[in-house]
């Protein structure tokens, strides 16, 4: 099987205010479809420097991304901004929900950003499914202020959701969340790839991370398989 997801040899050096980091160095990682990966890593060391790479907000200096068969190491930023749309979902620490809207129309706002204009009885549908993937569609009306951080967080992930990405990417997602909330939230993205979904989970959360598929850390500016270090 074609791996969905192909990065060789990636390198990127971080440069602004003082001398240049090395965050990445020869960086390899593939992932498949329908595949769970942890990344962990202490602060610094360059695992949300990956997620932007992985979804085309950032470019490596060095190295190869494969995505689907395509090498897209070098896509125009017009094309890149396209398959960034149409393939990848994201969820992040902080939810970005808008407060004045209502849990379906925040989802909502990812059909009018990447899929332009739906008709109605469409877009409804597929609010309602991706809000019932995550099991809140029957807050489907209720508005951020009257929800959980926990419930909050599954709106942002129905709304990564709502366009069936091919990969989703989050970052640190319960890192604001109680224990048992984080875990609700870690069972809503795992079950991502029971629709084929490929996940890529940084955290700091050793649990979590023992529940993906494959757990790897950062560390040097290269993964390394971190399964036993977790299970120790």
């Amino acid at each position: 099987m074609t791996p969905l997801i192909q990065l060789a040899g990636i390198s990127k050096t971080l440069r602004g205010q003082g001398a240049p980091r090395i965050v990445l160095s020869g960086l390899d990682l593939t992932v498949h479809s329908g595949e769970s990966v942890a990344i962990l890593g202490r602060s610094g060391s360059g695992k949300s420097t990956l997620l932007s790479l992985i979804g085309l907000f950032d470019r490596p200096d060095g190295g190869r991304y494969v995505f689907a068969g395509q090498d897209i190491s070098r896509l125009s930023e017009r094309r890149a901004a396209r398959l960034r749309s149409d393939s990848f979902g994201f969820v992040f620490q902080r939810f970005f929900l808008l407060k004045h809207l209502t849990a379906a129309q925040n989802v909502a706002m990812a059909l009018v950003n990447g899929q332009g204009w739906l008709p109605r009885r469409m877009r409804r549908a597929k609010i309602m499914a991706a809000l019932d993937q995550v099991g809140i569609a029957h807050l489907a009306k209720q508005k951020p202020p009257r929800l959980s951080g926990g419930e909050q967080q599954r709106v942002a992930i129905a709304r990564a959701l709502v366009r069936r990405p091919r990969v989703l990417l989050a970052d640190e997602p319960t890192g604001a969340l109680d224990t048992e909330t984080g875990n609700l939230v870690v069972d809503a993205l795992h079950a991502t790839t029971n629709h084929g979904c490929a996940l890529i989970l940084v955290t700091h959360d050793h649990d979590h991370a023992e529940r993906m598929g494959h757990v790897l850390r950062l560390s040097d500016g290269v993964l390394h398989e971190a399964r036993q270090e977790v299970s120790r």
